[in-house]
């Protein structure tokens, strides 16, 4: 995931590094004016005293050298064993030299002609000292400056995003079942208030949306059970009549299944769209071993003559607070894919330590297809039949509504291991 920086700690930083930069900059400036000024004044100064002794010397050659405290001169004839001068200044060249020498600064001009060569120098190591004072304190003023400059920014950012933290903390504050209180009339007429209204006129159109949604599905689940429950008792009736057919009888039976099946999705959605468990302080405990053998006996007549075993093994007691439709849809869903997709051997559905495990000798799933199979939609490379995709999407969204956990894996030697844990810990299961 890629890191972003709060926007308050982005204004902070913009203010520290401007300050720091532009300090620098100034700072450098300074630091370079002042070398390159006092370089040419200092080399002025020299080469003119320097030319100008040249000429008095050349008019006058009995003229003496200029001692000074800080300056002096010298002059030498070219290969003159007497070596007043310097060994440092006598090996340079003509020009203006900055020399080191004995934990001295020196600047030497150098006049080398084939007669006689001068030499003009000056002490400059308290200049080169007070230079490095001045660069210590630049350094300090600049991060004086760069000190300001976060404090600056502390302070602006706090004034910049007050309104936009105001805005944040209103919008985490909001409750889905409170009634809607706009956000615009807290903010002035600003960017953040431009906001507010853009996030009021979004929350009110959701708002709508979401409760036509849950109107119509609501209303859809309702209307459904009179056919459902008109089918249902239909099929009860014909199938309490003697003499049926074998093919009537196994028709009627998935009539039956499906009947009971769509009774049970119904009232499973209507919770899902009411965002409600339907558990009360009265509700009932459902045994769930009790609920999966009347599942078992629904896909019984669905084997269509596969050699497929269904059983149900309760290891232990367990009993859900739940809807008795929920249960079973959740459950249901798990049963019939494993039946769908099992061939031969069995599906044995294992009850107990507050869980259910479905297991299953078919081909499992691919590792990859795994985090995905409560997708909506979802359908894997070897799925098969005209399945939506939805039924294990709507078990997943049953488990989070009732804080239920539920898992898939694959079994080592084949096969599938789908688990939903009501309560507890899972049981370790053959």
């Amino acid at each position: 995931m890629k890191y972003r920086r709060r926007l308050r700690s982005r204004i902070i930083f913009s203010f520290l590094l401007f300050g720091t930069v532009l300090s620098g900059l100034f700072a450098a400036s300074v630091l370079l004016l002042q070398d390159s000024l006092e370089d040419e004044l200092v080399g002025n100064t020299l080469r003119q005293e320097l030319d100008d002794f040249i000429v008095q010397y050349r008019e006058d050659p009995t003229v003496i050298e200029p001692f000074h405290t800080r300056i002096e001169g010298f002059m030498v004839r070219p290969g003159d064993p007497n070596e007043i001068v310097n060994p440092v200044f006598r090996d340079m060249d003509t020009g203006v030299h900055k020399i080191e020498n004995d934990g001295r600064v020196y600047r030497a001009a150098i006049r080398k002609d084939d007669d006689i060569w001068f030499f003009l120098t000056q002490d400059v190591s308290e200049s080169e000292r007070l230079a490095e004072q001045l660069l210590i304190r630049l350094i300090g003023v600049a991060g004086l400056f760069s000190l300001l400059s976060f404090t600056l920014g502390v302070w602006s950012s706090r004034r910049v995003m007050k309104p936009v933290t105001d805005l944040a903390e209103r919008l985490t504050l909001l409750d889905e079942d409170a009634p809607l209180e706009p956000l615009a009339s807290y903010f002035a007429d600003d960017e953040v208030g431009q906001l507010a209204v853009a996030l009021d006129d979004y929350a009110e159109r959701l708002k709508h949306l979401v409760e036509r949604d849950h109107e119509f599905n609501a209303d859809v689940s309702h209307e459904l059970r009179t056919p459902l429950a008109v089918i249902s008792g239909a099929t009860e009736l014909l199938l309490g009549q003697e003499d049926l057919p074998e093919k009537v009888h196994v028709r009627l039976l998935r009539i039956a299944r499906a009947a009971r099946q769509s009774t049970d999705i119904t009232t499973a959605l209507l919770h899902l769209v009411r965002a409600e468990r339907g558990v009360t302080h009265e509700s009932t405990a459902h045994s769930v071993t009790e609920i999966v053998e009347k599942l078992l006996k629904l896909y019984e007549p669905l084997l269509e003559g596969k050699p497929v075993q269904l059983r149900c093994v309760e290891h232990d007691r367990v009993s859900v607070i739940a809807p008795e439709a929920v249960i079973a849809v959740t459950i249901g869903n798990l049963i019939g894919n494993a039946v769908r997709y099992t061939k031969s051997g069995m599906v044995s559905v294992h009850v107990g330590a507050g869980t259910v495990r479905v297991i299953d000798s078919g081909p499992g799933i691919p590792d990859e297809e795994i985090p995905h199979i409560f997708d909506r939609h979802f359908r894997g490379k070897t799925s098969t039949g005209k399945g939506s995709g939805l039924g294990l999407a709507i078990v997943k969204r049953l488990s989070v509504l009732y804080n239920w956990k539920i898992s898939v894996k694959n079994q080592e030697g084949g096969g599938l291991i789908a688990e939903i844990r009501f309560y507890g810990e899972p049981e370790e299961t053959g």
